[in-house]
Order: structure tokens, then C-alpha cells, then sequence
């Protein structure tokens, strides 16, 4: 993670509008912050110090359970909060955060935000919105899972998780252990799909992972992407 303080800020507030959020007390406060694909912002149940709004590339949210079994949530892309509902809950991350492309975010620490946003009606608005639309979102991943097939589920995490804005989407691998946890099913059970939609031709064995090469192949059949 690398943090810095400059005018990038202000190009990221005009560009996003955050002046009408975030009053001037507020943005005084923030950092930038950057992250490398892979890197995690937050770790589930790792302390929450800071929140941050993403408004450069695209992370994966994803939760662990007591036996070590993952489950992807959702992916995101700006602009888009993470540590508002533990801001509001208070204690430790809910969820695990990883950028999925280079990210930047703008941070502040909680002590500064309820310092100076705790009763701005502007900022609660927009916070209210989001977590609202969060759980929506949740509850529809959920049932997604739940409901739609294997098939579908590959699909839908292909699409997302291979969606970068500086490199092609058809070079970019995908490690197949991750893929299995994140989605719910057995490595098993997702070999028998990965050789399936290599016989379609949506898809391609490369070493280390599988590489996407039909993308509107994959998007006819999910319709749209489950976990965005």
C-alpha cells in the first residue's frame, strides 16, 4: 500500500462530485491510498481504523467462515464506500477487501469523520444510501448463489473478476483454486464446467489459471453479472 497527499485528491473530488458529500472539514482530511492487484485493503475481522472511497479500479469483497471455506460477496467499482457499516456498527471489518486491479482510495480515519461529519446531513444521506444498497446487494448474492447454477456462477466471476481497464480481459489469467472457494463449489464440480466451456470455446487452459476468450460469450450466458 503506498499513501500519499497531493492534487490528485482534488481532480478524484471534482471528478466524483464529493463536494456535495463531503464538507470542507472532511476532505481536508483525506489520503490518497493505493493498492496492487492482490493486495488487501482490509482483512475480515481486522480492526477498522479508516474510511475509504473508492474511486480507481475494481475490488472484490469476499467472506471466510469458522472451517476456512470462502464465499465471493460481490466486486466493486467506484464510487463505492468500504468501513461504513463498521463506522456505524463500530468494531472489526466484517468482510475480507482485494484489489482486483491497481485501486486508490480516499481515506479518513473514523476519529476525524465523526469529528467532523458525525451530524452532516449531507454525508449521513449518502451513507444511508449506501449501506442500504449493500444489503440489497447482499441478499440478491446470496439468493443468486443459492438459486443459480455453477454454470452461471463461473461465469458471472469470469466476467468480473477479468474486467480491467488497462490490460486486455483475454490476457488476464485466473487462478482456479480461488475461483472454487470464492463461488461455492468443489474444485471438482468446477473442472467438469472449465472443461465444458472450453469446448464451447468461451475459454482456454493456460498455466496457472484460465484465460477468458469469448467475453460476450460468457456475458449471453449470465445476462448480467450476479456480484455486481
Amino acid at each position: 500500500m503506498k499513501e500519499t497527499v497531493d492534487r490528485v485528491i482534488d481532480d478524484y473530488i471534482n471528478t466524483y462530485e464529493l463536494q456535495s458529500i463531503f464538507n470542507k472539514e472532511i476532505r481536508s482530511k483525506f489520503s490518497l491510498y493505493t493498492f496492487e492487484q492482490g493486495e488487501r485493503i482490509g482483512d475480515q475481522g481486522g480492526p477498522a481504523e479508516h474510511l475509504y472511497v473508492l474511486v480507481k479500479g475494481k475490488v472484490k469483497i469476499y467472506t471466510t467462515s469458522e472451517e476456512g471455506k470462502t464465499l465471493i460477496l460481490s466486486f466493486k467499482t467506484p464510487i463505492e464506500l468500504i468501513g461504513d457499516i463498521e463506522y456505524v456498527r463500530g468494531g472489526s471489518l466484517i468482510n475480507t477487501v482485494e484489489a482486483v486491479s491497481t485501486v486508490q482510495l480516499l481515506g479518513i480515519p473514523y476519529t476525524a469523520l465523526r469529528k467532523h461529519g458525525g451530524d452532516d446531513p449531507a454525508f449521513l444521506q449518502f451513507l444511508l444510501k449506501i449501506i442500504t444498497d449493500k444489503f440489497y446487494m447482499k441478499s440478491n448474492s446470496l439468493n443468486f448463489t443459492i438459486m443459480q447454477s455453477v454454470e452461471v456462477r463461473l461465469a458471472s466471476y469470469l466476467l468480473s473478476v477479468t474486467e480491467d481497464e488497462h490490460a486486455k480481459a483475454d490476457d488476464k489469467k485466473v487462478n482456479l483454486t480461488d475461483a472454487s472457494n470464492l463461488i461455492g463449489t468443489s474444485y471438482r464440480h468446477l473442472n467438469r464446467i472449465i472443461k465444458k466451456f472450453c469446448e464451447e470455446g468461451l475459454i482456454e487452459r493456460s498455466s496457472g489459471g484460465i484465460v477468458v476468450k469469448d467475453r460476450k460469450g460468457l456475458e449471453a450466458l449470465v445476462g448480467k453479472s450476479i456480484y455486481e
